[in-house]
């Protein structure tokens, strides 16, 4: 039977990968990355030496096809990401739906996670804000809904969690400052969380914003709103 491993990789830290990940990254037939230059950096470090494959937003159904013909062939595949647990705002979700979907090879593969880092987890542990319950809401979109999105975060009765860029972190922190009906919602936001430069903000969204302006909006961001 074809194995496919969904192996979690560090945000940021290089050492915070498991045990588990290090010896499937090393087993396996091939790793698909999202970004191989990216993946070859890890497991260069690790010195790790497995074939990759690129599989991204921007992967065809011709090369998507190549990838099930290999687990058609009981390969044993590792999916990554560039930092963190794959199929979280992530384009393997679409590898995933695929087998899930085909039923001469649903039943051939098993697909096994390999838990390890997440960004999202990793603000929630730190934020000191409501976390029984919460609502992950991916990347903040660019152009399209950013309306609605933020009607969502300001309509919310619980936390709430997204990504943004470097280029867009301030616009959105003023766009959803300038919605929020309850402007002393208290915000965590995580810079480059377990890199060099980690920082967290917390405050309410002005005040978080004036820490931003005064430091530095370089790296990614983690958002995390309380109710």
């Amino acid at each position: 039977m074809a194995k496919l491993y969904l192996v979690a990789t560090p945000i940021g830290n290089l050492k915070d990968i498991t045990l588990r990940a290090l010896e499937i990254l090393k087993t396996v037939d091939v790793v698909l990355c999202e970004d191989t230059r990216t993946t070859r950096k890890l497991l260069s470090h690790y010195d790790i030496h497995t074939p990759t494959r690129s599989f991204h937003q921007h992967t065809s159904a011709l090369e998507l096809r190549q990838i099930k013909e290999l687990l058609a062939q009981d390969k044993t595949i590792a999916l990554v990401t560039d930092a963190g647990t794959p199929c979280i705002s992530d384009p393997g979700n679409m590898l995933i739906q695929s087998i899930i979907a085909d039923s001469n090879l649903s039943s051939r593969v098993a697909i096994h996670p390999i838990p390890g880092a997440s960004a999202l987890i990793t603000l929630i542990s730190v934020a000191g804000l409501p976390a029984d319950e919460f609502t992950f809401l991916g990347f903040v979109p660019v152009k399209k809904h950013r309306a609605v999105f933020f009607k969502m975060i300001d309509e919310s009765p619980r936390s709430i969690v997204c990504y943004e860029s470097t280029h867009r972190i301030i616009k959105t922190l003023e766009e959803l400052q300038s919605i929020l009906t309850n402007t002393s919602r208290r915000v965590c936001v995580g810079r480059e969380l377990t890199k060099q430069f980690e920082t967290l903000y917390r405050g309410t969204v002005e005040e978080v914003l004036q820490q931003l302006k005064a430091g530095s909006t370089k790296g990614e961001f983690v958002i995390m709103i309380a109710p």
